[in-house]
């Protein structure tokens, strides 16, 4: 692909997401496929995107000085220009003479001569005056925001949480790109044929401390290979990983995975089940529910049964003491997996974490008689915020004094886990920044007697 078809393509997925909303990885995804990129080529356009969403609040601060004259700005020349510092900045091996001539091209194709002259000038002066130096912000707090492109609320609430070293460590984390983990369906392949025939191929790849099932891919087009394309090996986060190696599975179980969507989780359950027992997965939405269920035919497994439902409403599907386990990967803000998604922490606010709490509560309370006394319930989320994770555990608890958190939770993880900054009386929240993976929470309850 030509790299003028390239930017455009970048600069058209840049404004859909920014503008209207849409999902930087879907999209990604979609534009990938469709236009049928080459390993390089794709690689480039998810860099370019994902690289200016991340640093998207850093770029506008710096380029106000040379826009502040303009009254006004098209959203589409705005992240022209977001897009083009981002690559002058960021990209060394992209040539600034390259990027402003390219991005000057598609302004004339896009606008006017007014707008190209405008863009033309304002990368000129970026490249000829430098940009502009964040010390002049005397709010840490705000240059912290600034500099690592979080809303200033978001490193506010995470400061009085986690201290500012944490924050500051996550931020940066945030920003920088998150390696691929892979799983190993054990009833097709070991973990270490799986990685002895990468390797074989010119792969780097690392064992997961995470799951025994586990490992990083350093180097190598993993989705192409055929251990991938024949369902030997499934994409998964390590920390996502962590949730079926710690629920205590053995063959012949009866579990409930509340909500299951897109299926890595309720596939993990199923082979350390040795896909011998029964996996009931449910979501909310069909769609959702049937993407589950082609994970599960990809890996050859046939012990689960996905259907939409509200999880909220189970019990007048299950009796109650149904379940030997049960799986809540509760809906979130999604605030700990921003390095695959940035596009998150521009769309959340500080109401969507106390509306989404009490669905969380809401859940647990619905799906807790239908696990067994003796049984054992995992809760997880994929955001960093104590209100959705630690305390959300207390007050279940505070309120079930039938169930506790599970005496053997801790010394169950992984050793090099157990000494993690996020461990708590209620569970285990991972960061970023403390072992290259998602930020993510779980913990695991048993019910008494």
């Amino acid at each position: 692909m030509a790299k003028y078809v390239l930017r455009e393509t970048a600069l058209t997925l840049l404004t859909r997401i920014g503008e209207q909303g849409g999902f930087s990885h879907v999209l990604l995804d979609q534009e990938i496929n469709k236009q049928q990129l080459s390993r390089q080529d794709g690689g480039l356009l998810t860099e370019i995107v994902y690289g200016t969403l991340q640093r998207r609040d850093l770029i506008d601060y710096q380029i106000q000085p040379f826009i502040s004259k303009q009254k006004k700005i098209k959203p589409w020349v705005k992240w022209l220009l977001y897009m083009s510092v981002y690559q002058m900045e960021f990209l060394e091996r992209v040539p600034d003479h390259a990027v402003i001539h390219e991005a000057v091209e598609i302004s004339k194709k896009r606008g006017h001569k007014g707008i190209s002259s405008f863009v033309n000038g304002v990368l000129r002066n970026v490249q000829r005056k430098g940009l502009r130096s964040t010390d002049e912000i005397t709010d840490p707090l705000e240059r912290m925001a600034v500099e690592t492109s979080h809303p200033k609320w978001l490193v506010e609430r995470w400061v009085a949480q986690y201290g500012i070293d944490v924050t500051r460590d996550m931020c940066e984390a945030n920003n920088h790109h998150l390696p691929m983990s892979v799983r190993v369906q054990p009833l097709q392949i070991s973990r270490e044929e799986a990685m002895n025939t990468l390797m074989e191929d010119g792969f780097r790849v690392e064992e997961s401390i995470f799951s025994t099932q586990g490992f990083i891919v350093l180097e190598g087009q993993i989705l192409k290979h055929p251990l991938f394309t024949q369902g030997k090996l499934t994409v998964q986060d390590q920390s996502s990983m962590l949730v079926a190696e710690m629920m205590d599975l053995e063959p012949g179980q009866r579990v409930l995975d509340a909500c299951s969507a897109p299926g890595g989780k309720t596939t993990h359950i199923a082979e350390k089940m040795q896909d011998k027992g029964e996996v009931t997965a449910y979501d909310l939405h069909e769609k959702k529910a049937k993407l589950v269920t082609k994970k599960a035919e990809q890996l050859q497994l046939t012990s689960i049964t996905a259907t939409k439902a509200d999880s909220r409403k189970l019990q007048d599907i299950h009796d109650q003491e149904t379940f030997d386990r049960i799986l809540l990967d509760a809906p979130c803000s999604g605030l700990g997996v921003l390095r695959g998604k940035p596009d998150i922490k521009y769309h959340k606010n500080e109401e969507d974490i106390f509306s989404l709490r009490k669905i969380q509560d809401e859940l647990l309370e619905h799906v807790a008689p239908l696990l067994k006394a003796g049984g054992k319930m995992v809760y997880s989320t994929c955001t960093v915020d104590r209100h959705e994770n630690e305390e959300a555990v207390q007050q279940f608890l505070t309120n079930h004094p039938e169930f506790e958190i599970d005496p053997t939770f801790e010394e169950e993880l992984p050793k090099e886990l157990q000494g993690s900054i996020g461990k708590s009386e209620y569970g285990l929240q991972l960061f970023p920044q403390e072992w290259d993976t998602d930020g993510f929470f779980l913990v695991r309850m048993v019910k008494k007697g």
